[in-house]
């Protein structure tokens, strides 16, 4: 799973016109899975991204997790995270977990995440053509491969 984050201070999901996520700090997740991919993934980035210190403490020091801020997430499937241009100037997706697969995960992974900071996580829709807003906050983005861990 290939994950990228950003710390934002506002962040929405519209799709035909209607929002369908919408939240005030905290984390934008985008999710791109891989046929690999398993439950150890979803275990390792859940914890990873609950306790990622990229929130500024009282001294403006990037020393809090989204745990300790209480923030809210907005978690979007993107299939293109998982392109590979390795080879002319198309993206090949094909790298990318077809439905059958990457839905389930998607939903465990949200499932995890709920779980892990306790309340309910918004999200956008599975294979629509959402339309992401958000005001990155820092700016801070952060990439994370689960199967590289780093």
């Amino acid at each position: 799973m290939k994950v990228v984050i950003q710390r934002v201070s506002e962040a929405s999901v519209t799709i035909n016109q209607n929002k369908v996520a919408d939240i005030k700090n905290g984390l934008l997740v985008l999710l791109g899975i891989v046929n690999e991919d398993t439950q150890e993934d979803i275990n390792w980035l859940v914890r990873k991204i609950i306790n990622l210190r990229i929130f500024n403490d009282e001294n403006n020091v990037m020393n809090n997790s989204l745990l300790d801020e209480k923030g809210e997430v907005i978690v979007v499937s993107q299939f293109t995270l998982q392109a590979s241009t390795k080879k002319g100037n198309r993206p090949s997706y094909i790298k990318a977990a077809k439905p059958d697969v990457a839905i389930p995960l998607y939903q465990k992974f949200v499932d995890n995440l709920e779980t892990a900071l306790g309340k309910k996580i918004q999200t956008g829709e599975f294979g629509a053509d959402m339309k992401v807003s958000l005001i990155n906050d820092g700016p801070v983005t952060i990439i994370i491969d689960s199967k590289i861990k780093e």
